[in-house]
């Protein structure tokens, strides 16, 4: 990490973006002159993907925070075929990278959240931040009382300025063709900006984590850290501190080991469809951590959480159930039901959304084995593979639940497979599917 001040003002950060646009422009050219001129060195690919404009990307978004890192980690959990490879690899850097705000920045947002005296609060606090995300950084301390906890400040000038950013992004990845066609980037801004207000209110965030304590307070393997309202405003969160290690970055895990990760994780995000109807959206892998001294699964980050409608939720389940059981028929009656078809789409369109079901079911399945290895998943593949046709294809847009939905639950497929690991899926379907209905 790196410290950098935020630009906090709109007009600061719009200053930023237009830098941006325009060194990247001056990046084009030079890279067309180099072209011209004979080099060989990196010839293929797009003029806007030069190293130099690469790294342009990497210092600005991490320097922005805020929208830009919202934005690149939501695009990063799209699969990554539809992605090209220098932005793919711009986005894993960013995520990797996130500047920190400088003290006297942070200084404020405490003061200005927990009052001038703020320090009072604490026996000690690290000046250093111990993470730095999208819209905050993250701080180790103590409280008074002793409990060691975690204090999240969030950056200055995010929540005002979500629109303007996330308009700005648009105009500037869309202007050059950053991105490839068909990416439902402008869904993706929809989502992000909705997304963002939500996290940017440390308020809410906290009324998320308390319900899933209470939620998963019987639960044997997940914790979620106690919030402290105390010492906590609505631009500063303090919780309980964990001390768990997020479990893509064990790499000493045994097999038996990443199969119970694996299923736990999978557990939970079908207790969530099907029996909270609450869900933490956002699939960020590192929201998982892996406490050994314990053997349980620690949970992070509540700020994206929502609930859906009874109604959605019953037929969506249905329509899991359905397509378990190769029902193609009752798949193509529920999807009307759902909003996902009008009835009156091509043949072509019926066929490719209701295969994309039976691909997204297929842990699920009837036909499947009883242990579902997602070490050779090609799930999320074959789902991409189909999007271009459905979009030509569409007559109406799919519910807004879907987005943050299918987010995350891809997410925990994709989660087991970087894993690697091995999950009855059908049994943990079939529990989670006669809770629902007892």
């Amino acid at each position: 990490m790196i410290e950098s001040r935020i630009p906090s003002s709109r007009v600061g950060r719009l200053w930023q973006y237009g830098g941006l646009a325009t060194s990247m422009a001056f990046g084009a050219i030079g890279e067309t002159l180099r072209r011209a001129s004979g080099s060989k060195e990196n010839d293929a690919g797009s003029i806007m993907f030069s190293a130099g404009n690469m790294e342009r990307l990497v210092a600005k978004l991490s320097k922005m925070r805020g929208a830009a890192l919202k934005l690149g980690q939501m695009l990063s959990f799209q699969d990554s075929k539809m992605l090209p490879e220098p932005i793919r690899i711009v986005l894993q850097r960013v995520q990797d990278r996130a500047d920190y705000m400088p003290a006297s920045q942070r200084d404020k947002v405490l003061a200005d959240n927990l009052g001038s005296n703020w320090r009072d609060l604490f026996s000690s606090f690290d000046d250093v931040p111990m993470a730095a995300a999208s819209i905050g950084q993250v701080h180790g301390a103590v409280l008074k009382t002793g409990q060691p906890v975690a204090v999240k400040v969030q950056y200055p000038g995010v929540a005002d300025s979500i629109d303007s950013d996330l308009n700005n992004l648009s105009i500037l990845l869309t202007a050059s063709s950053l991105l490839p066609r068909g990416l439902y980037l402008d869904k993706t801004i929809a989502n992000a900006r909705v997304e963002l207000a939500w996290e940017c209110d440390y308020f809410r965030e906290a009324e998320c984590g308390t319900r899933f304590r209470q939620l998963l307070q019987d639960d044997p393997v997940f914790v979620v850290p106690e919030i402290m309202s105390e010492a906590s405003g609505k631009h500063v969160l303090t919780m309980e501190r964990l001390n768990g290690v997020a479990v893509t970055k064990i790499q000493t895990f045994t097999q038996a080991q990443r199969d119970w990760i694996g299923t736990q994780i999978m557990r939970l995000c079908l207790r969530e469809i099907a029996e909270f109807r609450y869900m933490q959206t956002d699939p960020n892998w590192t929201n998982f951590l892996y406490n050994s001294e314990t053997d349980k699964l620690e949970l992070l980050d509540f700020g994206a959480s929502r609930e859906y409608p009874a109604e959605f939720i019953t037929n969506y389940v249905r329509t899991l159930v359905a397509a378990s059981r190769n029902d193609r028929e009752a798949c193509h009656n529920l999807s009307i039901k759902l909003g996902y078809l009008t009835g009156h789409e091509s043949r072509a369109m019926v066929d490719a959304h209701i295969t994309s079901i039976l691909t997204l079911a297929e842990p699920f399945m009837d036909s499947s084995p009883d242990v579902y290895d997602f070490s050779d998943q090609t799930i999320t593949n074959r789902v991409s593979d189909l999007i271009p046709l459905m979009l030509r294809e569409r007559l109406a847009p799919p519910p807004e639940e879907t987005y943050s939905l299918h987010r995350k639950l891809s997410g925990a497929f994709l989660l087991c497979a970087r894993l690697g690991s091995r999950v009855r899926c059908k049994e943990l379907f079939a529990s989670a599917v006669a809770k629902m209905d007892a």
